[in-house]
């Protein structure tokens, strides 16, 4: 009997270690806020910030990474999500401006302040300077940016990066300059080092950036549990009667890490949609 209680107890702790080990993860391109188009019933900022939150917040995620974060938007979630810490907002290029968009729209990593111990963080611009705070080549229609945070597992000790991006929206030369940046630096680490990169890569399975970043070694999270083919877009743009569309909202990640889940979040309480484009989700574990 004796044996069976400590049996019964040691299962209960592998499960609740497993368990643990376990990071929920998201990508969410939440929307610029402001934009003339949006300007309709179910589309504005005010009527979707809470759906929004709500459906980041249904899928308990350890790590958000979100792109298109302006000033307003920055606001509610940093008050709204107060058990995460943000970085990835604030920077010199963003220092002339206190409203509006000004074509910079921020990729800031929410990540868990009881889960994670930040170990070092910074920003770096897809560009042929790196190192200018928004600066621009390749005649993209904007300056864009990867943030990055390393961070240690309180639970597990396990250590990983994460990096966050968005690509240009225009030009195919334009997207694969800036994965060769996000590829070049990403291999200054070991390679069994893991990290993981999310991001609106504005570009699908059968482009240059995902086999630029595949040939590099790094998988796609959904492909991973679903296949290969392509399963439609992400990127509704509020149009849902489509028939035909590409994954571009994607999580890649190293060797090392094993993929448990991965969702293409269709929520919309209340038949309010979040965004114009469906989030990403996955579960994780190193």
């Amino acid at each position: 009997m004796k044996r069976l209680f400590f049996f019964l107890i040691a299962s209960v702790c592998c499960i609740n270690a497993s368990a643990q080990a376990t990071h929920n993860v998201m990508s969410c391109n939440i929307r610029i806020t402001g934009l003339e188009a949006d300007e309709v019933d179910g589309r504005r900022w005010d009527d979707r910030k809470d759906v929004c939150l709500k459906v980041i917040k249904s899928r308990k995620p350890d790590i958000i990474c979100m792109q298109e974060v302006i000033y307003e938007s920055y606001d509610y979630f940093k008050k709204k999500l107060p058990g995460y810490i943000a970085f990835g907002f604030e920077g010199p290029e963003m220092d002339p401006w206190t409203s509006g968009y000004h074509y910079i729209g921020k990729n800031v990593i929410f990540f868990s302040k009881s889960r994670y111990e930040l170990i070092s963080e910074g920003c770096y611009w897809l560009s042929e300077t790196p190192e200018i705070g928004g600066s621009a080549s390749w005649e993209t229609a904007r300056a864009r940016h990867c943030n990055w945070v390393r961070l240690r597992d309180r639970k597990t000790g396990n250590v990983f990066r994460v990096l966050d991006t968005h690509l240009d929206h225009i030009t195919d030369a334009a997207k694969a300059k800036q994965t060769e940046v996000i590829v070049r630096e990403a291999a200054q680490y070991a390679e069994d080092f893991p990290q993981l990169l999310f991001g609106d890569f504005n570009s699908g399975i059968a482009d240059t950036p995902y086999a630029l970043l595949t040939a590099a070694g790094w998988k796609d999270v959904y492909e991973e549990v679903h296949g290969h083919e392509e399963t439609g877009f992400t990127a509704h743009g509020w149009k849902f009667d489509r028939k035909k569309g590409r994954r571009i909202d994607f999580i890649y990640f190293t060797p090392g890490i094993e993929v448990l889940d991965a969702e293409i979040v269709k929520d919309a309480p209340g038949g309010i949609y979040p965004s114009d484009h469906y989030f990403i989700s996955a579960s994780l574990k190193f």
